[in-house]
């Protein structure tokens, strides 16, 4: 990895997650008992998890990302029940209906292949279980879908992967979720580009 992606861009994600910080604690706060967190980046939502959590498995691939998220869990209450380790959201080292809840928190955007991981966090789900999402999606505007698309490939570069033109919801329904309490909205913080969020809890039937 470069010195941009494990030292300066884990510090300008957090400043640039600011505006989302109480969306992300309200949806983190949700997680009931063994928990998958894809891509923990820096570990700044474990702050939010609360009692119902009893267990917190995290998967991040940048390993210097990682490395910080091990600090801040060891600052959480109850820190023993956190597992962290490296791991690709598109290939998860679990088996079949292992967790309770998954948190995928503006991690989708980045993945090479959000189907496989869709699919994946379909698989280590217990039928019932929760797919709690915060992920900023293409939106339903065409003007904005415009900015989108014409500063995808320069965003992409900038933001290590991260893309703005990706319909998650669509991904996760053919993956098998239903959208149950989940809804696309604008967030009046974010710019235009990148306010656009599939927001809430879906179902693994």
């Amino acid at each position: 990895m470069s010195l941009y992606e494990d030292k300066l861009f884990p510090v300008l994600l957090d400043w640039a997650t600011r505006p989302v910080y109480r969306d992300r604690a309200r949806i983190v706060g949700q997680a009931q008992g063994r928990v998958l967190e894809l891509g923990v980046g820096t570990g700044s939502n474990f702050a939010f998890y609360g009692d119902s959590a009893t267990e917190i498995h995290g998967i991040e691939p940048v390993e210097a990302m990682l490395d910080i998220a091990r600090e801040a869990a060891d600052q959480c209450p109850h820190p023993d029940r956190f597992v962290l380790r490296t791991g690709d959201a598109q290939q998860l080292p679990y088996p079949d209906h292992h967790f309770d809840t998954v948190v995928a928190c503006l991690v989708f955007c980045t993945i090479p292949d959000p189907r496989q991981a869709a699919a994946e966090a379909f698989r280590v789900l217990k039928p019932g279980g929760t797919l709690l999402a915060l992920e900023h999606v293409l939106s339903d505007r065409r003007w904005v879908q415009r900015v989108q698309k014409g500063m995808n490939p320069v965003w992409k570069h900038l933001a290590c992967g991260c893309q703005l033109t990706r319909d998650t919801a669509s991904i996760f329904r053919e993956a098998g979720f239903r959208l149950n309490k989940a809804s696309h909205r604008r967030h009046s913080k974010l710019p235009a580009f990148a306010g656009e969020l599939l927001d809430g809890a879906l179902l693994r039937p």
